[in-house]
């Protein structure tokens, strides 16, 4: 059988397994604007207590997404690791929707948080090890797709649940039974995952895989997890090879300090949205969807952009259209003037969030693509590696200081501290050179242009084609 060419007929159990993520993707949609808004109407959360939960969820996965993947090296099975992670997510999204109080509610989203930690890397290994190697991009593409559609469907069905529907007058009781669906999903993956899912038959080393692009562009970014980072295989515990480079540092650096930026904006956003612009839980979902649907739709028009253009332009642009964003959220002006809590201000907060999305999209690949291109190809899994922490503790740090910012001293001094942070990130860029890798000779030695013409120019330029990369920032957030 020629692995070049997929089968014609009907996709085989290994292949329906990945849509065993469908249900929960649209679980993590609904749940993801819907627990800081449960926060702040059934328990009356400050502004920083709601970012706190928020924090904490994808705090307690960042060390659990490691663990479970590295216990389920060490164990025969990995059908299980994968079907108990939804299955105690789904259970944990149905006790935090019947919490009687805050601390429980904290809690449970802490222990939800390390239910669904497992689902990353495990799946993440039970796709390289059921399919071939050739295939491996196109799928992770898949997975990508699977979780932006899911979550768009998942914000779809909360404003449909909110707003058309209406089961009951109480605001608290249908968000409460829209959170209890959320988990019904969840449950549902388990179930597929259970029917679906074959053990492999080979089993790959986690350490033998350290040089794969392993990040999944995250199609949409993520304000509670960071659950669309689909691969994550690389052993940080491995001997670094010898000092980082500085343009390398200087990259890790610039994307430390622009995650804050980003988190420093949306850990605080649905409370932004409910008190400051006084905005209904139906809107919220609208606002919401919007972004989600924008990165969704570019996310893979965004790579052929990257790919014919520079990932640094793109980059630097992209991130250049987001502060011009930021600003415009600070125009209180317009807030008054459109009304708030009117139509009006949900079509303008709403188009405002939906460009962010288009940002977001663009971001997202070319911010991989610009790394892999500044370290190259022999130090891709250690850069990666660093790439996912340093956006990780960013993030996290980000939503914290938002959220202080926020409730100490208002909307405008916190999303005034995001538009300069993700500026100054922006500028760190600036002076990183830009590689242009070209393929080798016979008897030659591969030549990388750095702006001037090189000493001895090889004849074919070759740009590395996007299916080899596989991808991306993630998308934790937002």
């Amino acid at each position: 059988m020629d692995i070049q060419t997929r089968p014609t007929l009907r996709p085989s159990t290994s292949d329906l397994w990945f849509l065993s993520y469908l249900p929960l993707a649209v679980s993590d949609g609904v749940a993801t604007p819907l627990i800081p808004l449960l926060a702040l109407q059934h328990f009356g959360a400050s502004a920083f207590a709601v970012t706190i939960i928020i924090a904490a969820s994808a705090m307690s996965q960042v060390p659990f997404t490691i663990v479970w993947g590295n216990l389920s090296d060490r164990v025969a099975h990995r059908k299980f690791f994968l079907v108990g992670s939804f299955l105690a997510t789904g259970v944990s999204l149905i006790l935090i929707a019947f919490a009687k109080d805050l601390p429980t509610f904290f809690w449970l989203n802490v222990v939800e948080g390390l239910a669904s930690a497992a689902s990353a890397p495990i799946g993440t290994m039970l796709l390289l090890e059921t399919r071939h190697k050739r295939w491996w991009p196109q799928d992770i593409g898949l997975f990508g797709l699977i979780s932006g559609v899911g979550t768009t469907a998942g914000l779809g069905l909360g404003f449909v649940w909110l707003f058309v529907l209406q089961i009951t007058p109480s605001v608290i009781q249908v968000m409460t039974a829209l959170l209890v669906v959320a988990g019904v999903l969840a449950l549902l993956s388990a179930y597929l995952a259970y029917s679906w899912i074959e053990e492999p038959a080979v089993r790959l080393e986690r350490r033998s895989l350290a040089d794969l692009l392993n990040l999944h562009r995250g199609v949409v970014e993520r304000i509670r997890h960071m659950r669309n980072r689909v691969l994550n295989v690389i052993d940080l515990t491995r001997p670094s090879s010898g000092r980082l480079p500085r343009r390398e540092i200087l990259f890790l650096l610039a994307l430390g300090v622009m995650t804050v930026g980003f988190d420093v904006f949306y850990g605080p956003f649905p409370v932004f949205l409910n008190r400051s612009l006084q905005l209904g839980d139906a809107d919220i979902f609208i606002v919401y969807l919007a972004a989600s649907f924008t990165s969704t739709l570019l996310f893979f028009h965004s790579g052929k952009v990257v790919e014919w253009a520079s990932p640094k332009l793109v980059f630097l642009e992209s991130l250049g259209g987001r502060v011009l964003l930021l600003g415009l959220f600070l125009w209180a002006p317009a807030y008054y003037a459109l009304g708030l809590g009117t139509p009006h201000l949900v079509i303008w907060v709403t188009l405002l969030n939906g460009l962010m999305g288009v940002t977001w999209a663009f971001i997202s690949t070319a911010s991989t693509l610009f790394l892999v291109r500044v370290v190259g190809r022999s130090k891709r899994g250690q850069a990666l590696g660093l790439y996912n922490a340093v956006a990780g503790a960013g993030g996290l740090f980000g939503t914290l200081l938002g959220g202080f910012l926020f409730a100490t001293y208002g909307f405008s001094a916190a999303y005034t501290v995001a538009a300069v942070t993700v500026l100054a990130g922006a500028v760190l860029l600036l002076p990183i050179p830009f590689h242009v890798f070209f393929a080798p000779q016979a008897n030659h030695r591969r030549s990388p242009l750095k702006g001037a013409r090189a000493t001895s120019p090889p004849r074919f330029p070759v740009r590395p084609p996007p299916r080899d990369l596989s991808p991306v920032l993630d998308g934790h957030h937002r």
